[in-house]
């Protein structure tokens, strides 16, 4: 029976307390929806590039993107299947989280199941791997190699080990004690047991992220999608991989692996937040205003320049909106007035504009 083994320390306290304190900002905040948009965006793309580039796709961020998109892109073929694969992945995952999620229809209660599992490993080695080994657990004995020494570091359960260990995680994952886990601490467990057991012949550091990634977007930890945790992996690779080596080395002990995993996502949570801040409208608004503030893309522009400075000026929204007239500034800046965002102040030529407080 699989009963994972860690300490709460005062590290994984403190990485917690700063996940949960980012987390109520970035959902509190009167986030513009065009900015939600963005953000989810570019977390997807960030998420997708550096979780294929740790395994050693090529592609820079651009191309991914572009990839993405659907644009053509000059570069190896496997390297784009990749990026096609995983976005493919996140759709997948996007959909599971929507629809047996906490608030979904299908209710927080659903069980993970090996249905989910081969599903993300058949959709992140569509068209790399050949069709009997896509979404099936392997049947030969493997080795994980240090890249640059090539000395083995992990043998890997032997192949009829797999399914048996794969079964018991999942048993512990869908019971009380299971949910009984702190769901961040749940995901960091989720990526280890799986990278562990490394159930397939190739793609096992991807699906153990994907499906980390859904204990998070399933269990109110989805942080509206703007986060991007393989950014921090691949930044942070030697640290990522060391601390995974670290749990067999401490005789199957969690706790380092927790600490890096809770760290990983307390510092990427920590710039979200940050941004947020900058951009939206003060939190608070929302207690006042009782709803979001639509804001069209020129005004957005006009609340940036605010951000950064006291006072918009005229002359201001004329660098901010070099191609825009001067009427369509003021029509802007009176609906935002009108919103109950600014303020006037001063008369004439002199005059300008503040945030309300």
């Amino acid at each position: 029976m699989f009963k994972p083994r860690f300490a709460i320390t005062n590290p994984i306290l403190r990485y917690i307390g700063v996940i949960e304190g980012a987390k109520e900002v970035i959902d509190y905040a009167v986030m513009v929806p065009a900015w939600e948009a963005k953000f989810k965006e570019e977390a997807r793309v960030r998420t997708v590039h550096f979780g294929t580039r740790i395994e050693g796709n090529e592609l820079n961020y651009s191309q991914a993107k572009r990839v993405m998109e659907g644009e053509e892109v000059l570069a190896r073929g496997r390297d784009i299947q990749e990026v096609i694969n995983y976005r493919n992945v996140l759709e997948y995952i996007d959909k599971l989280g929507e629809r047996y999620g906490l608030s979904g229809p299908g209710g927080g209660a659903a069980r993970y199941t090996e249905v989910w599992l081969k599903k993300i490993h058949q959709l992140i080695t569509e068209k790399i791997l050949e069709k009997g080994k896509t979404g099936e657990y392997r049947t030969t004995r493997v080795v994980v190699k240090n890249s640059q020494t090539g000395e083995v570091s992990f043998r890997p359960p032997l192949p009829v080990e797999i399914k048996v260990q794969i079964e018991e995680f999942f048993d512990w994952l869908n019971s009380d004690e299971g949910k009984a886990v702190h769901p961040i601490l749940r995901a960091g467990i989720t990526h280890y047991e799986l990278a562990r057991i490394h159930p397939f012949v190739d793609g096992n550091g991807r699906v153990a992220r994907a499906v980390a990634l859904l204990v998070l977007l399933r269990e109110d930890y989805d942080v509206k999608r703007f986060f991007s945790i393989e950014e921090y992996f691949d930044k942070n690779a030697e640290e990522y991989y060391g601390a995974l080596q670290a749990v067999s080395k401490k005789r199957g002990d969690l706790t380092p692996w927790l600490e890096f995993f809770t760290k990983a996502l307390g510092i990427e949570l920590t710039k979200i937040k940050e941004r947020v801040r900058s951009l939206s409208i003060d939190f608070r608004w929302r207690d006042r205003l009782g709803r979001q503030i639509a804001l069209s893309e020129r005004q957005i522009k006009l609340i940036e320049h605010l951000t950064d400075n006291d006072k918009l000026f005229m002359k201001d929204g004329r660098k901010v909106l070099p191609m825009v007239s001067d009427d369509t500034i003021l029509r802007d800046i009176k609906d935002l007035m009108k919103k109950g965002v600014l303020k006037k102040r001063g008369s004439t030529k002199a005059a300008y504009y503040v945030m309300k407080k």
